[in-house]
């Protein structure tokens, strides 16, 4: 049996972290991984749906000019640019060969297999026994979640990976899901001048986030002629390769040249073997300590934990297990600033808590927002420059609990507030700072402003 100090199961960015960094500080680890090295994010995920979100707002932008800086002729959208770029400069065509090399020059080993947990420190990959000295590190990710929807079974379905992948876009796409893939992914296609309709079960898109942020979206929408359905969900599917009909729950039905599913995400710790570890075997995710440990010698980081489907906070979690294999002090995981951003245009960042969760947490809040439009700098980009700041804050501790920016480049203004909530910056101090003029962050003052208003 082939022994190391670490077996890594699964080389997403997390899992790679973890893999690389402890082979450069001389363990001797094994990677597994049954897919590419990178995991989801630089293959289908983060990277290339960026690329396909920025190629939209390219063309949205292009649109703009009238109005704003003079005239520009016809703008028409040609995917095979962006297809390509995907190929060549995210994905190498979808080879790992570069991400593998990185890895074993470092000191790795790599094995492509699927690997599980048989016993304490032992690990199959697919039939080979291999020992862990030190410990087992899990990053297994997640998969596209598919709804148990009449006949979707029938009909030749998308998920991200599929639509990612294309050279060609349909002519039309119904996208089961008004979350944050089906949000960013269904408004970059209908830039792209595929007819877009997207369905969502809950009663308003991205339902994880302020009602306002959703209701600005639905209209940003509307305006560009993506139809939302939402508040009712999919009951059955018809259809063949060349189309398919979605029946809503209300009687309506609505058709399309493909179907997108982006219904979330689904993690399976059992399948990797976890249950040996003392995790139930139906269990949607791996519960972990402080420092990402599920038992004695065995570690789990990513969206197997729950604590946040995002690259950053597989990465996160992969520098607390470094120092936790190494024996270095470093602070425990904290979750309660976690910062995330649907890249729509507008763009929609936020963290912390939402007002209704913060006041489901018993918290008497009290709340300040600033509509983009009426800040210099929004009122200065003129058309996109849809959006708000609001600010979550327990007057109790005189500190923010959550935010949200919505707006062009919400994204970079949301650091300003990941930083106020996650150190719990007084909300006195953040009033006596100064805020560059004029910019989008400068918003934040303002909200400050209406935040003491309605003390």
């Amino acid at each position: 049996m082939d022994t190391f100090d670490i077996i890594v199961i699964g080389m997403g960015p997390g899992g790679e972290h973890v893999a690389g960094t402890l082979a450069e500080r001389g363990l001797r680890v094994l990677g597994v991984d049954h897919g590419l090295v990178g995991g989801e994010c630089p293959y289908w995920g983060c990277i290339p749906s960026k690329m396909m979100v920025r190629a939209g707002e390219v063309l949205a932008e292009s649109r703009r000019v009238e109005g704003l800086a003079g005239a520009v002729g016809d703008v028409r959208p040609d995917w095979s640019v962006v297809a390509r770029r995907i190929r060549d400069e995210a994905t190498d065509d979808w080879d790992d060969r570069a991400a593998v090399e990185r890895f074993t020059s470092k000191g790795g080993t790599f094995v492509r297999g699927t690997g599980r947990i048989v016993g304490a420190g032992r690990v199959d990959v697919d039939g080979k026994p291999y020992a862990a000295g030190l410990g087992i590190v899990v990053n297994a990710g997640s998969r596209a979640s598919i709804p148990p929807i009449e006949g979707l079974g029938g009909v030749p379905y998308w998920t991200n990976r599929e639509l990612v992948g294309t050279k060609e876009l349909p002519s039309s796409l119904v996208v089961l899901g008004g979350g944050t893939i089906g949000c960013e992914l269904g408004q970059a296609v209908a830039r792209c001048g595929v007819d877009v309709t997207i369905v969502e079960s809950a009663p308003r898109l991205l339902s994880a986030e302020e009602p306002e942020a959703s209701e600005r979206l639905a209209t940003v929408f509307e305006r560009e002629g993506i139809a939302v359905h939402a508040g009712v969900a999919a009951s059955r599917v018809s259809g063949d390769g060349a189309g398919a009909d979605v029946t809503l729950e209300d009687g309506t039905t609505v058709s399309a040249e493909r179907i997108l599913v982006a219904t979330g995400r689904d993690t399976d710790p059992g399948a990797v073997g976890l249950g040996s570890a003392g995790v139930p075997e139906d269990a949607a995710v791996a519960p972990i300590d402080e420092r990402c440990r599920v038992a004695s010698n065995v570690w789990a980081i990513g969206d197997l934990t729950g604590k946040g489907a995002f690259t950053h906070v597989s990465m996160y979690q992969a520098g607390i297990v470094i120092r936790d294999v190494l024996g270095e002090n470093g602070p425990a995981a904290d979750y309660s600033a976690v910062p995330r951003v649907t890249f729509t245009d507008p763009e929609i960042g936020a963290v912390g808590l939402t007002e209704e969760q913060a006041r489901e947490a018993g918290l008497d809040v009290t709340i300040g927002v600033t509509p983009l439009g009426e800040t210099t700098r929004g009122w200065i980009h003129g058309g996109g420059g849809d959006g708000f700041i609001k600010l979550v804050a327990d007057p109790a501790r005189g500190v923010l609990v959550g935010a949200t920016a919505m707006g062009p480049y919400a994204g970079e203004v949301l650091g300003a507030l990941a930083v106020a909530v996650h150190a719990q910056v007084p909300v006195g101090t953040m009033r006596s700072m100064i805020y560059a003029y004029p910019t989008f962050h400068r918003g934040i003052e303002t909200a400050l402003a209406a935040l003491e208003r309605h003390a």
